[in-house]
């Protein structure tokens, strides 16, 4: 058939670029790995330092967490999902098809499944904002690769901008004692409702029914879930610009071309990444999150540069190590993890609700930092047997064939 009569249908095995798969296998490890002290504990909890009296091996798990997790795994995700707008262009366009109608209600699709994983199943919830996010995305679908390094920079930028100015302001107005005053019974009141708030989840998640915690999902995602798309927003856009630009390039099509450009982003990621994520992790232990300060500035401009650094070294060391013989074929065993990602992500979801909220085993704030890390291992380890056994039986996993049948307005075959 030629390219113009090619019907548009989902990517099919033999086009699937393997080691996308092995990467977004690899990143949902992480997510959970960060997800999991939001999952034991309250959001809001985030914002408060860690309890001196918690045992050192908590702090140090925490520590590990802000150092090796926070803010990659996200921005892993969203790289490999601009990469799949380049690729799911490029393959729809070969066959004469329409791209942006298609692309539309792919989003639309995945939009529902996130206000059902945000409101039904979990309030962190990155679906939603990925998806809102995606219909900003399309307008750079046809950018040329500079441009879109240089609207990355800028997205990376504003928000430090921004916290940079606030923290000026609020320093300026301490510097008038009736203005230091005023600054001070705000805090107060935002510090005494948010801490309200944590009582409040702590007690719901951890014993109430599934109506309470609802209700109190809902209550959290629209008080503080909605805050992350200016906390994390810019820099998800941002890292889909990133995706973009390496599908564009061709990086992930052609591993040995791009070698030397994957050694540079090993080098200069290890080096920038793991000193900025350390200073930041060392640095928010002991530190709020809600009144804007220049130590916080600081902290939060060695995250915003170290995390995409350090995730840029994580997807480098996988590339170069699939090209060798040995352990391309042992990252293989994440492939079909990444084939299923969403399924998974969704499983994650719903098994660690089930072992915390209270119309599970009511577990919620009673695993400390480094249980967690355990259990993280455990679920995860769980998760690759089962993603080997469904991807050999199956097409896609459940929630992928879900999410192709109403995009593609047809239901699709699923076993093999």
């Amino acid at each position: 058939m030629t390219a113009s009569t090619t019907p548009v249908a989902p990517v099919q095995q033999t086009e699937r670029v393997q080691i996308v798969d092995i990467l977004r296998g690899f990143a949902l490890f992480g997510i959970l790995f960060v997800n999991m002290t939001i999952f034991s504990r309250p959001l809001q909890a985030i914002l408060f330092p860690v309890d001196s009296a918690a045992p050192w091996f908590d702090r140090a798990a925490e520590w590990l967490i802000h150092f090796l997790g926070e803010g990659k795994f996200y921005a892993l995700f969203s790289l490999l999902f601009g990469l799949g707008l380049t690729l799911q262009m490029e393959r729809i366009e070969a066959r004469g098809g329409k791209f942006v109608p298609l692309y539309l209600r792919r989003l639309l699709v995945l939009l529902g499944f996130g206000l059902v994983h945000a409101f039904l199943i979990w309030m962190g919830d990155i679906l939603i904002m990925y998806a809102l996010l995606g219909f900003l995305l399309i307008l750079f679908r046809k950018a040329k690769p500079r441009t879109l390094l240089v609207w990355m920079i800028i997205l990376i930028a504003l928000p430090l901008l921004f916290n940079a100015g606030a923290t000026a302001l609020v320093e300026m107005g301490k510097s008038v004692p009736e203005g230091a005053q005023q600054i001070e019974l705000v805090m107060a009141e935002t510090i005494a409702s948010f801490k309200t708030d944590l009582a409040r989840a702590y007690e719901v998640y951890a014993g109430g029914n599934f109506a309470e915690i609802t209700a109190q999902r809902i209550y959290d995602y629209t008080s503080m879930g909605f805050s992350a798309f200016f906390v994390m927003g810019f820099n998800i856009l941002a890292m889909f610009l990133l995706g973009v630009y390496f599908g564009k390039r061709g990086i992930f099509r052609d591993l040995e071309a791009n070698r030397g450009l994957f050694r540079k982003l090993l080098a200069w990621g290890l080096i920038l990444g793991l000193g900025g994520n350390a200073l930041y992790a060392s640095m928010i232990l002991s530190m709020s999150r809600i009144e804007p300060t220049w130590p916080l500035m600081l902290a939060t401009l060695a995250q915003t540069i170290g995390a995409p650094l350090l995730m840029l070294a994580y997807v480098s060391a996988f590339c170069l190590l699939a090209l060798s013989p040995v352990w391309g074929k042992r990252l293989q065993v994440l492939a079909p993890v990444g084939q299923m990602a969403l399924t998974n992500y969704l499983t994650q979801s719903i098994v660690c609700t089930l072992i915390f909220y209270g119309y599970g085993l009511g577990l919620f704030g009673q695993m400390g930092m480094a249980a967690g890390i355990g259990l993280t291992i455990v679920i995860y380890l769980l998760q690759i047997p089962f993603s080997h056994w469904w991807m050999k039986r199956f097409k896609y996993g459940p929630a992928e064939w879900l999410w192709r049948s109403l995009t593609y307005l047809k239901l699709q075959p699923l076993s093999r």
